[in-house]
């Protein structure tokens, strides 16, 4: 018999063909996830499209009789243990919360950003702590084992003191959340100090319900004064891998252009070594073990809410100081997402695919 009976909000349809920036089914993948550790039982499912819960249910053989196209009414008939959120990022905030509020209800596990504005993020942190409910969110490269060792690797010392993070990756909200979460990891989860960033948005990029720059650059500093910069854009030969640590002694890249997962050089060698690790970059089982980890032991998960609201400071921040035209000293005192603000007052007029395809009137 299993320890934790879990659930699941949202599984999205088509989970063989997911569309990216719109559904990705990631209830699928929790459940894979769950489904691999035995102190875990996959119970329910809800999904406001009742055929979207009912294919969820059979490919992971969930009884029919605990499909809901309620949420709510799952919780209060089954009365899970943990509970997988993964709908549109607007939507959690509300969800977790309800969740947080339903009797017997241990743990919550709700897909990345957190949600669509900064006070959001705050309040389902801080109602989840009242309730004595265990929040995480699924940043699970943080856990994965390439990065696990690289944040090993720092910690040894293996490229000296850090002076410097570099990070690249499409976009900061959607993408760069994963990234931000990593470097705050890799370097011992420091408070940031202050952030500074430009972006261009100048077509619209919608993903999972929330805006998302085109392109950005961003500088962070945490209150020791190690450095964090950020480059964003579908392509940008800028920093060619995901990670780069650079230090007194050497450098680190995660995902480096090539085969490499992982590799360091140090500044009396003129090769790099290439660490193996032999796991791919995301693990979600290892954010479920985290999960149970933190329910077993009380101890604050790697993935806890609290580590994902100071990832969300700093990248609501680069928004800010966009919005402000300055530097922003940290913790963030705004309740919106600025990015968002900016577009719907009309100082970001991003064209969309629906106005490039429009035919000119006057032609």
């Amino acid at each position: 018999m299993s320890d934790y009976d879990v659930a699941f909000i949202g599984t999205g349809p088509e989970p063989d063909n997911p569309v990216w920036g719109e559904s990705a089914a990631m209830a699928y993948h929790h459940a894979a996830a769950y489904e691999e550790d035995d102190r875990c039982s996959l119970v329910a499912c809800a999904d406001i499209v009742e055929e979207n819960a009912s294919a969820f249910a059979d490919r992971n053989s969930i009884d029919a009789s605990n499909v809901f196209t309620n949420y709510e009414r799952m919780l209060r008939e089954t009365e899970p243990d943990v509970v997988s959120v993964c709908t549109p990022v607007p939507t959690h905030a509300d969800i977790v919360i309800d969740c947080a509020n339903a009797d017997g209800l241990r743990a919550i596990h709700c897909e990345k950003p957190m949600a669509d504005t900064m006070a959001a993020s705050r309040r389902m942190v801080e109602v989840c702590a009242d309730r004595g409910v265990q929040l995480t969110f699924n940043h699970q490269r943080r856990v994965a084992t390439p990065s696990r060792r690289a944040a090993e690797l720092v910690e040894e010392g293996a490229v000296g003191d850090v002076a410097r993070v570099e990070l690249a990756t499409k976009n900061l909200f959607d993408a760069g959340t994963h990234l931000i979460d990593l470097c705050n990891a890799i370097l011992g989860d420091r408070p940031a100090a202050w952030v500074m960033g430009q972006i261009d948005y100048r077509e619209e990029n919608v993903r999972y319900g929330v805006h998302n720059e085109n392109q950005a650059f961003a500088r962070w500093q945490y209150e020791d004064g190690t450095d964090a910069i950020i480059a964003t854009g579908d392509k940008n030969p800028l920093i060619a891998c995901d990670v780069r640590v650079a230090g007194t002694e050497g450098e680190l890249e995660l995902n480096p252009d090539g085969d490499a997962q992982l590799r360091v050089k140090t500044d009396d060698s003129a090769a790099w070594d290439e660490i193996d690790t032999g796991e791919p970059l995301a693990d979600i089982p290892a954010a479920v073990d985290d999960i149970v980890r933190g329910l077993e032991t009380d101890e604050e998960p790697q993935l806890s809410g609290r580590r994902a609201l100071a990832t969300t400071e700093i990248i609501l921040g680069c928004y800010e100081s966009v919005r402000r035209r300055e530097r922003v000293e940290l913790p963030l005192s705004i309740d919106d997402n600025p990015l968002v603000s900016m577009v719907e007052s009309g100082e970001l007029s991003p064209e969309s695919a629906r106005d490039e395809a429009a035919p000119d009137v006057n032609s």
